[in-house]
């Protein structure tokens, strides 16, 4: 019999630090396929997917209300927006208010009613129920109302009760060493509010008439403000959605969404 040379003290060291980097090499793709705690997986075979994926995106619903630091997703608790401009009259003393520093409490409480994942280049639908959203912002306004000269600023709150979500996006894969990747394109986002109800304070210096004529007129006109108010909050929602969710998908491949 023929017997191998024996390692020499340099290669026996080479040797052990190539096992070394193995090991490591192995245990980084042991964790990196690791399912994360926030992923609810789904199977593409499962005659029930529509449903695995409801629950799955509802499973979510703790985790964006806390936040998740190891992707860097921030809570959505409140949900912060930058502003909003609004012109609520007609006529060159029309009245026109500023939102700014807008704070969107309620969005992660949502429930999935249907599903339907993209098919080529038919887009994702969705449509989602939320009890309540609730807006908190820093208010100006400037302009005449109800015949009273109303510039000044203050608190501006909206309670939105029986909000539904209609989501529509359109998306896109692209490949990273941990595997397939989506993304998305384009969201568009339109809201059916059932109950708007909409308040100024600390306004006016705490002008008392000022402040229960604008509070009359927001009572009285709140779904008429609404109308004014969706396109924008829409479009701002849907931008901030889009960006959410591609923090998430960014981070996690498709196959731990859906397996085969």
């Amino acid at each position: 019999l023929r017997y191998a040379k024996p390692f020499n003290p340099n290669q026996r060291e080479m040797l052990k630090y190539a096992i070394v980097l193995c090991c490591v090499a192995w245990a980084g793709v042991a964790v990196g396929q690791e399912i994360p705690p926030y992923i609810k997986q789904c199977r593409r075979s499962d005659p029930a997917l529509t449903d695995c994926l409801k629950e799955a995106l509802e499973h979510l619903r703790p985790y964006l209300s806390r936040g998740i630091p190891e992707i860097k997703l921030p809570s959505v608790e409140p949900f912060v927006m930058d502003q909003l401009s609004l012109q609520l009259t007609g006529g060159p003393q029309g009245y026109r208010i500023n939102l700014k520093n807008m704070e969107v409490f309620g969005a992660s409480n949502f429930t999935v009613r249907s599903i339907k994942l993209a098919d080529g280049t038919k887009p994702f639908e969705a449509r989602l129920t939320i009890p309540r959203l609730t807006i908190h912002a820093k208010y100006t306004s400037s302009g005449v109302l109800i015949i009273i000269p109303a510039s000044g600023s203050g608190d501006f709150d909206a309670v939105f009760d029986g909000v539904t979500a209609d989501v529509k996006g359109l998306v896109s894969t692209n490949e990273k060493p941990s595997g397939t990747h989506l993304r998305v394109e384009k969201l568009d986002l339109n809201l059916s509010i059932k109950k708007p109800r909409l308040s100024v304070s600390k306004i006016f210096n705490n002008n008392r008439i000022l402040t229960e004529a604008t509070n009359l007129f927001l009572k009285e006109n709140g779904h008429e403000v609404l109308r004014a108010l969706q396109p924008q909050l829409q479009k701002k929602l849907s931008g901030e959605f889009t960006g959410i969710a591609n923090q998430l998908l960014d981070n996690v491949p498709i196959h731990f969404f859906i397996v085969d």
